[in-house]
């Protein structure tokens, strides 16, 4: 049953769950399989992953179609040893196969992991992930006790935890928000490169609206849906985390020469803002914030060191990541302001500032400066040529919401994330344009300048 003790002898006849031996699951070593045949006949080998599935089921990995794969479906039957790296314990797990996933979120979630043992150990091109065995686990049984004390974390989980949560009560904006979340992870957690991603539905990509620890902000950097840890935790809404880097998974220039190959276009690469994650990380981590079904987010962890987001990393992060989006949604619900008239009064101001927009990926450029694109685009397009038109400086997110030609997602607190996206990048760029809060559910465009604007 799930959330029950999975049948078995422990060191001392107690049971044992698949959860305390979670540690066996990492992959430090390998675990080895062994099956029979109809005959009766057994056969042994390694397998290159165990994933913790649920309380009561793991997955193994399915990479060649050899004799221990002919065994599995013929009698469904198989039993798996793991060694926790910790404590070096043996145990053995009796499983009942139940059925082959090549796609989803755990096929995912172990595909970039394995990604991750290949580039580690030299076998790139060679392990390729065909499936996700699942299997029910019958019984687990420690065949060898402990021979080491399990050691203290460095920071203790539930106290760590609180304290992050508590410092993101404080918050009383979408920004603020995010950057408390930050700023709390790095000082009560120790992780110090993070960024959170928020997606643009219309673009199938992800924009950094808050980063940490970088030598670049990066405001605005774009992540595909489906690239590296980012993109299949946004696609797949699961946490996928690597502890060994994969070449397959890394960010950067890979990303961009794709991105640039896909729009054919010289003056594509002018609209992309440099990627601002770590040159030669080891260790990645992302989390799906997910409010009411709907991906609102991704919380995003990496770390120069290997081995450094295990299980119990994943744990507390997830939680602020649910937390986080949870907190957004409460931010973002808003009581709908009545509209505002507009003010007629036209700017006067000696410099003029030149906009462009490209209808195609509503990109705007100042100059042949790129700002912004997508939904954040098209709403920056939108207030500019409201205040071209007829000195409109105050607007509502209401209006906002209800305009049919930005093609806003149905869950209201995109749009409050799409505003905290532009007021950074207009902020970020030192353009004579800012946003700022007037009210609930209202904000101001401040402009300083004689705006020309270009339609493409």
């Amino acid at each position: 049953m799930i959330g029950q003790p999975v049948a078995g002898v422990g060191t001392e006849n107690e049971a044992v769950t698949l959860d305390a031996i979670r540690d066996c699951f990492e992959g430090i070593v390998p675990a080895t399989l062994a099956t029979i045949d109809p005959a009766g006949i057994p056969n042994v080998s390694f397998i290159s992953q165990v994933q913790y599935v649920d309380p009561g089921r793991i997955a193994l990995s399915y990479q060649f179609f050899n004799k221990t794969r002919r065994n599995i479906l013929s009698t469904r039957q198989a039993t798996v040893e793991v060694i926790d790296p910790l404590t070096v314990a043996f145990y053995q797990l009796d499983l009942d196969f139940e059925t082959t996933e090549s796609k989803g979120p755990i096929f995912e979630t172990m595909k970039a992991r394995l990604a991750g043992i290949a580039s580690h150990t030299g076998m790139e091109g060679v392990f390729r992930l065909m499936g996700a065995d699942i299997f029910r686990v019958r019984a687990v049984r420690c065949v060898v006790p402990p021979r080491l004390a399990r050691p203290q974390p460095p920071v203790p989980a539930l106290p760590a935890l609180r304290r992050v949560l508590n410092d993101m009560a404080r918050a009383t904006a979408l920004g603020e928000l995010y950057d408390l979340t930050l700023d709390a992870i790095a000082r009560h957690l120790g992780i110090t490169n993070l960024m959170i991603l928020v997606p643009d539905e219309t673009r199938g990509a992800l924009d950094a609206v808050a980063t940490w620890g970088y030598s670049a902000s990066g405001i605005g950097a774009e992540v595909r849906f489906g690239d590296g840890v980012i993109g299949v935790a946004a696609r797949e809404k699961v946490a996928i985390r690597i502890d060994h880097m994969s070449s397959a998974y890394l960010y950067g220039s890979a990303v961009r020469d794709q991105v640039l190959a896909e729009a054919g276009h010289k003056t594509q690469e002018s609209r992309l803002v440099p990627f601002p994650g770590l040159s030669r990380p080891e260790s990645q981590i992302a989390l799906p914030m997910l409010w009411q079904c709907q991906l609102t987010g991704v919380l995003f962890a990496e770390s120069p060191l290997p081995l450094r987001f295990g299980h119990r990393e994943e744990d507390i992060l997830d939680c602020i990541a649910l937390a986080l989006a949870a907190s957004a949604a409460a931010l973002a619900a808003e009581e709908e302001a009545p509209p505002l008239s507009a003010s007629l009064a036209q700017s006067r101001h000696s410099d003029t500032l030149s906009l462009r927009h490209y209808a195609a990926d509503d990109s705007v450029f100042a100059g042949s400066d790129y700002v912004i694109k997508g939904v954040a685009g098209a709403i920056l397009w939108k207030l500019v040529r409201a205040h071209v038109a007829s000195g409109a400086s105050e607007f509502t997110n209401r209006e906002l919401r209800l305009s049919s030609e930005l093609r806003l997602p149905s869950h209201a607190e995109n749009l409050e994330a799409r505003l905290v996206l532009l007021e950074r990048r207009l902020r970020e760029k030192a353009l004579p344009i800012r946003i700022e809060k007037a009210g609930r559910g209202r904000f101001r465009l401040d402009v300083r300048a004689n705006l020309a604007l270009q339609e493409e």
